[in-house]
């Protein structure tokens, strides 16, 4: 079964290859959807895929590349969107 997500990550997450990383991990999980920086500099994430794929990248998102400091990561559930692939907006 297919879930969505929204996820909003707080912390040193902007200009440190986040979006990049992110997407490189959804691909390699499966996973689709999008990120995008906000305007606030926390990142905006919405994910699609199975529980276990999902689970496995909120752990990945809990720490990010090497360069950033999580302090944060508010997960919520969302409605299926059926993305064909991860973006980086």
């Amino acid at each position: 079964m297919i879930k969505h997500i929204k996820l909003t990550i707080t912390g040193r997450v902007q200009g440190v290859w986040f979006r990049y990383n992110t997407k490189k991990e959804a691909d390699e999980l499966g996973v689709y959807g999008f990120v995008k920086n906000l305007t606030n500099g926390d990142v905006y994430i919405e994910a699609e895929g199975t529980k276990e794929q999902l689970e496995k990248f909120v752990i990945w998102c809990n720490k990010g590349p090497t360069q950033a400091r999580v302090d944060n990561v508010n997960e919520k559930n969302g409605s299926l969107e059926h993305f064909k692939n991860f973006e980086i907006k």
